[in-house]
């Protein structure tokens, strides 16, 4: 007992050492206990009141990840006995994911549906909390143990959030559906986790000696046990073919949980990839598979495979998901060129697709609301009625699309260019396909997206009785959105000069 005192003292002085890293998340939790305690006290009447408390609380929390840029001024620092990292990358990838946060907080009341669920939001403000503090461990975890945890949390915060309207049967349905893939991606993970701390005897992926003892291992072992875990982050990012979850479960949800699900986690997961790929793209240790040319091939049929099946679909949550695989392939083209400028450039593109994808959201909630149009041909005459809902979200598709002026359209140039840039040095085949994938697969985004300014401006039908009440939130939130969008897509530098 006694031989194990200094160490104790030393563990005990690594972790109050790492708080002073770790504040914005301490805040977080916080937070989490504040509003589950307005919640408590207040019952049904702290609806207002725990909505103010949870955007007020994160706003702090922003304000804590600005003053962490003062921390890593000297490079990047390993806190909590090398559970986590903190980098200056790593605090963008969590300042975009509060920012978004925020507005999805806001944006939960704006649904009528979800607004009219009999239990109240309190709680889903809550289980929203504990998920931002998962996805700020996603976005830090450089451990295998961490990296586990911080999925599993996000994830079962997720599936509450994706069932939370329980009294309709198809958000349940696509709760369970959720569930069941969750479980089964993460046992593989877990499984693939157990081989690789087998093989190296070390959960700390990020120092040589870790990979050096996985070199001396059989690639094929070692290959398998890496696919095994990039399931696992596969799963919160997406990409073919881990992908079968998405339309159902998108559909089913809530409009702003589909809103929340297809952004902040998978920006958090493409941060958790950096980290965890980093070490086998960087030291020229790993033996195994080439990952640049694993992460290509993935992007090439996640690319196709999500804009392809897109056009086939009418409803437009169901559309939109498809669409977000299709996104999440051209995002993997900058992960397999990983590089400083690389991360530089997928988080400019995560941002403005993100920003996109809710406003895109948030105008379908905004129809809904006012006709209760679900589908695309539901859309047929409104842009009259609507001008400015409808314009918004004539210049919101396209920048989800990527054309000229806007946003979408420079992120995905940089993405090109740094991708083309990797290719003039190695001339890999791979790359060029990517290249090839991501432009055709731009062209064929066109045919899904036009279907909604088409009918909303080109076609008609006959007008029933649409109601009174003005969503004017989300109307304000789509303008906002719509301006920043081609704000950046003509001052891009705007955010690139900060990365």
């Amino acid at each position: 007992m006694h031989d194990l005192l200094p160490h104790i003292s030393a563990s005990l002085s690594s972790v109050f050492g790492s708080i002073a890293y770790f504040m914005p998340e301490v805040y977080l939790a916080l937070l989490f206990i504040v509003v589950m305690i307005t919640d408590l006290i207040f019952g049904k009447r702290s609806l207002k009141l725990c909505r103010i408390v949870a955007c007020a609380g994160l706003l702090l929390v922003m304000y804590l990840d600005l003053k962490q840029f003062a921390l890593v001024v000297d490079g990047g620092h390993l806190i909590f006995s090398n559970m986590l990292l903190l980098i200056r990358s790593g605090i963008f990838f969590k300042l975009i994911i509060d920012l978004l946060s925020f507005i999805l907080l806001l944006y939960f009341s704006w649904d009528n549906k979800l607004n009219g669920h009999q239990k109240g939001l309190s709680d889903l403000y809550s289980i929203a909390i504990a998920s931002m503090f998962g996805l700020h461990l996603m976005v830090m975890a450089i451990n295998l143990l961490s990296i586990y945890l911080a999925i599993e949390m996000v994830s079962i915060a997720s599936y509450l959030m994706v069932a939370y309207r329980t009294e309709n049967a198809f958000s349940t349905e696509a709760g369970l559906k959720y569930v069941l893939f969750g479980a089964a991606s993460s046992a593989m993970m877990l499984y693939g986790i157990s081989l690789l701390y087998g093989f190296s005897g070390s959960l700390d992926i990020i120092f040589h000696h870790t990979i050096e003892q996985l070199s001396g291992v059989n690639p094929i072992s070692t290959s398998f046990a890496m696919i095994l875990v990039l399931i696992g982050i596969g799963f919160k990012l997406s990409f073919v073919p881990i992908h079968f979850w998405v339309p159902d479960v998108y559909q089913g949800a809530s409009t702003p949980v589909t809103a929340y699900l297809s952004t902040v986690p998978k920006i958090a997961a493409f941060a958790l990839l950096i980290n965890f790929l980093s070490p086998f793209m960087f030291t020229g240790l790993w033996t195994g598979f080439n990952m640049s040319i694993a992460l290509s091939v993935i992007g090439i049929v996640t690319m196709v495979a999500g804009n392809f099946a897109a056009v086939l679909q009418t409803n437009i949550k169901r559309m939109l998901a498809y669409s977000s695989i299709g996104h999440t392939g051209f995002a993997l083209m900058a992960v397999a060129v990983l590089s400083l400028q690389s991360v530089s450039v997928l988080t400019y593109y995560l941002l403005v697709y993100a920003l996109a994808n809710i406003g895109a959201l948030a105008l379908a909630t905004y129809f809904a609301n006012e006709t209760g149009a679900e589908d695309v041909e539901d859309y047929r005459g409104f842009g009259l009625k609507y001008p400015i809902a409808s314009v918004c979200f004539v210049i919101i598709l396209i920048s989800l699309t990527g054309l000229p002026i806007t946003a979408g359209f420079t992120g995905k140039l940089f993405v090109f260019s740094t991708v083309y840039g990797v290719y003039q040095q190695t001339h890999s085949i791979w790359l060029m396909l990517l290249m090839v994938t991501g432009a055709l697969t731009t062209v064929v985004s066109l045919f899904y997206y036009i279907k909604i300014p088409l009918n909303l401006f080109l076609k008609r039908k006959e007008m029933a009785e649409i109601s009174n009440k003005k969503s004017m939130n989300l109307l304000i939130l789509s303008i906002f959105i719509s301006f920043i969008l081609i704000l950046l897509g003509i001052f891009p530098h705007l955010v690139l000069k900060l990365l």
